[in-house]
């Protein structure tokens, strides 16, 4: 196979468009298109649909880019090793974190990551569980933070923390005054959720089956956020991260239901490509997070 095809085709499927990926690669139009036909009749299939809204990826072509995206990831990360084996001083590092880390513990690691290491640029890209082991697979990030399962293969995980899931009512809830709740009371109550794909669900939906509690749900939202203002604002139940809640617990905008029968903690998981060489700035990274052990 034809790297530097592949690299033309790489960049045209990346930009969706033949003129801008001869533009980032300093070559004409006219020349980039003969070497994707060229590209194309050496493999025997066709990678690109040409319809009237431009190109597609087809089912071939999708899978190809796949692959280019790993080999050129890669390179690139060969050469910034080659580079950097030997100074964590500079450089990039490219985080995924899912929603609650990156909003209530991901700030402060990444502050005394800046005050050690000044000097590393760093992108964090937010997500659910499911998006943030997608982009560490897909090579997109270094490393990914994660609060639900890990079964995907070619992931490996290292627990780094420990987080309790807690339900969550406004005051005036009915089960907030009740001296002594049980997982069964609540069977039957209303409930606002995270979205599928959710770590925080994940590990919920797990822990209430485990109990035959069947409940309501109600709504579901993507941010933890706006799921604290609803139930706040006495819509329902909700169970969410202690780490999200610790102010409004504190100001008593939203009470914590404990329950007698039933704790619900999880570790939070540093997560990375098993095949993937770490980089000097990950590994500094990872350093700094494991200290608040």
């Amino acid at each position: 196979m034809n790297l530097h095809h592949l690299a033309i085709f790489h960049e045209v499927a990346e930009t969706g468009s033949v003129s801008l990926g001869a533009e980032q690669l300093l070559i004409s139009q006219p020349a980039a298109s003969k070497q994707l036909r060229e590209f194309e009749t050496a493999l025997g299939e066709k990678l690109f649909d040409r319809t009237g809204r431009g190109l597609r990826l087809t089912t071939v072509g999708k899978l190809l880019n796949e692959y280019a995206r790993k080999i050129f990831t890669l390179e690139a990360e060969a050469e910034r090793v080659v580079a950097l084996v030997r100074d964590v001083r500079r450089g990039e590092l490219f985080l995924g974190a899912s929603t609650t880390i990156a909003g209530y513990l991901l700030p402060q690691v990444l502050a005394r990551f800046h005050l050690q290491h000044p000097e590393i640029r760093v992108h964090v890209s937010v997500g659910n569980t499911d998006f943030v082991h997608r982009q560490v697979l897909d090579y997109r990030v270094d490393l990914g933070l994660t609060e639900g399962f890990v079964n995907e293969p070619g992931l490996t995980a290292t627990s780094f923390a420990e987080d309790e899931l807690v339900v969550v009512a406004a005051a005036t809830h009915p089960l907030v005054k009740k001296r002594r709740v049980k997982a069964d009371d609540l069977s039957g109550q209303s409930f606002v959720l995270r979205e599928s794909g959710s770590g925080t669900r994940a590990v919920q939906e797990q822990a209430i089956s485990m109990c035959g509690v069947e409940v309501r749900e109600v709504m579901t939202l993507s941010s933890t956020e706006a799921i604290k203002h609803v139930v706040a604002a006495g819509v329902g139940l909700a169970i969410v991260s202690r780490l999200s809640v610790e102010a409004e617990l504190a100001s008593g905008e939203l009470c914590a239901i404990r329950l007698a029968d039933l704790k619900i903690p999880r570790p939070l998981h540093m997560v990375q490509a098993q095949d993937r060489f770490a980089s000097p700035a990950a590994r500094a990274f990872r350093e700094v997070l494991c200290a608040r052990k």
